[in-house]
């Protein structure tokens, strides 16, 4: 005789086992680009309707492509201290299924956005191809600059929430994404000097193992430079008040001396605080955007 709590049970373990393949920081940090960048072009909101569209087809999208590059990648995560115990490399769930969840999510969500909004739709569905195809699929194991790739896949959520709000690609939307793109070095390159012995055990090259630290450093304070001027002049063009605009100087400001700290006193305790205040930027500079 069927059971309905064991049933109940069961699925709650699969969400508990599916849920770490979406990297669920990861992708509500870009989900909430999305939103602001819907926002800053429709503040305040004309249609909740579209809003919940825009947040429920980003959401599926970016979980499915995250969950496909989780299943290609369950080699290399089997290989890193930091990621063997993930659902995939700990046989706690099958190749087969991560990669149908991968493929629905990943349906679902460009099919949402393409019934919203053509424009719309071809913006996410170009996350999700710059992701998966040109960033994990064929640039990742080959080179370091796959993460220049992989900066423009981030830097697609926020375009498609401006390009919803508007109806047409505009200049604004365009700084936003190129101040993603930038912002990605930071948060990326932090990463992979803190877990460097994990990405040479992989043989994942990245910019440490192929450049240097004092290259990639270098490399950190540049691209968080340009990012934060550029999201600045996004700032100013969106029409942000001057009291917001200098809580964005003030951040950006923090940002540019912990890239130059790392520069110049070299430490992992800066490192680490240069990774997690990028992301604490990021998220605080979206929130003004939709202020």
């Amino acid at each position: 005789m069927h059971n309905p709590r064991s049933a109940i049970r069961k699925i709650k373990t699969k969400l508990r086992l599916y849920w770490p393949l979406t990297k669920s920081l990861q992708t509500g940090l870009l989900l909430s680009t999305g939103l602001a960048g819907y926002m800053s072009a429709r503040c305040p909101v004309f249609s909740i309707s579209t809003l919940l569209g825009l947040g429920g087809s980003l959401f599926l999208a970016i979980s499915g492509s995250t969950v496909l590059n989780m299943w290609y990648d369950r080699d290399i995560d089997a290989k890193m201290c930091r990621t063997e115990t993930r659902p995939l490399p700990a046989s706690k769930v099958s190749a087969s299924e991560v990669l149908r969840l991968g493929l629905s999510l990943s349906i679902l969500g460009v099919g949402w956005a393409v019934a919203i909004s053509p424009l719309y739709g071809l913006i996410v569905f170009a996350g999700l191809f710059f992701d998966v195809v040109v960033y994990t699929l064929w640039l990742k194991r080959r080179t370091a600059w796959s993460i220049v790739w992989g900066g423009i896949s981030g830097g697609m959520p926020i375009l498609a929430g401006r390009v919803l709000g508007l109806g047409h690609i505009d200049w604004i939307g365009l700084a936003l994404t190129m101040a993603i793109l930038f912002w990605i070095p930071t948060h990326i390159l932090t990463f992979s000097m803190r877990f460097h012995d994990d990405y040479e055990r992989a043989g994942v090259p990245t910019f440490p193992s192929t450049y240097g630290f004092a290259v990639t450093r270098a490399t950190i304070a540049i691209s968080s430079i340009i990012a934060a001027g550029t999201m600045g002049v996004a700032a100013y063009g969106i029409g942000l008040t001057w009291g917001y605009l200098r809580l964005m100087i003030v951040l950006s400001g923090g940002l540019f001396l912990l890239a130059i700290s790392s520069m110049v006193r070299p430490s992992e305790r800066v490192n680490f605080g240069l990774f997690k205040y990028a992301s604490l930027y990021m998220l605080s500079a979206m929130i003004l955007l939709t202020v």
